[in-house]
């Protein structure tokens, strides 16, 4: 409100915009741009989510299934499952990622099938077994989370125990998948980690390549969504290292050892 000739006047932000002055607008232009935009970010981050899933298509359809890792490709199910669902409800929602999310659940499954029977095929029907029942125990487990989740984060957060309470409560909480889609990607991070000499020829460069691009645009994407997620910044900031090892790894060995 302001007073002119004694009347009261308002002044609408229309109005206040109008006669901004060019340093302000240039101001509030530049807060909207490229690196400070949540759509773009996530637009980068979902064509880098498809390259994820068309790695496993072109693997499936131009390599042997002997280079498959079960451990990378059962950590991406995990991922891209908690990530599908994160894309859904995150602010801004981001339906490309979504959806190249459940592409990718479904390239990597055909993926596990894969690699499952070219086991059984080469006789190792046992660890074929053993392996199916720890996923089922692992399924088990999860869908336990899931259901028990939203009982757990409700009797902890009025539980009155201070930090704990209000961490439990908070909206990237332990029992939201705000939380959950970040560490699944902690578990990518660690199995490149854990399989730091595997050898090159078994490291699928289109797969590696699609996981050092998410890890590179999702460090900046988690600073920009809402709620903002240092968790999910920090786990990019490894797979993005990581991946970019064991990349550099196979371009190495494919295109310039063998020129020497």
């Amino acid at each position: 409100m302001t007073m002119a000739r004694g009347r009261c006047t308002n002044i609408t932000e229309s109005q206040v915009r109008l006669f901004a002055t060019p340093a302000k607008q240039e101001s509030a232009t530049s807060s909207k741009s490229w690196w400070n935009s949540a759509e773009f970010w996530g637009f980068a981050g979902a064509i880098a989510g498809w390259g994820m899933s068309g790695a496993a298509i072109y693997d499936a359809t131009q390599q042997g299934p002997e280079i498959i890792s079960l451990n990378m490709t059962s950590v991406l199910i995990v991922y891209s499952s908690l990530f599908a669902r994160w894309a859904f409800v995150v602010k801004p929602q981001n339906l490309l990622l979504a959806s190249c999310h459940i592409a990718n659940v479904l390239a990597q499954c055909n993926q596990v099938r894969r690699a499952l029977d070219y086991k059984m095929k080469n006789g190792k029907e046992k660890e074929v077994q053993e392996m199916t029942m720890k996923a089922a125990q692992a399924g088990a487990v999860g869908a336990a989370a899931v259901a028990g989740g939203p009982f757990m984060r409700k009797a902890l957060g009025g539980a009155g125990l201070g930090v704990v309470s209000a961490f439990a409560a908070s909206e990237a909480g332990p029992f939201t998948v705000h939380f959950w889609a970040p560490m699944s990607k902690w578990l990518i991070s660690g199995a490149s980690f854990f399989e730091y000499d595997r050898p090159t020829d078994k490291i699928s460069l289109a797969q590696y390549t699609a996981l050092t691009a998410t890890g590179f645009f999702f460090s900046r994407y988690a600073l920009l969504v809402n709620p903002i997620n240092y968790v999910l910044c920090s786990v990019n900031i490894a797979l993005f290292g990581s991946s970019a090892w064991h990349l550099g790894r196979k371009v190495n060995a494919d295109f310039i050892a063998k020129k020497k």
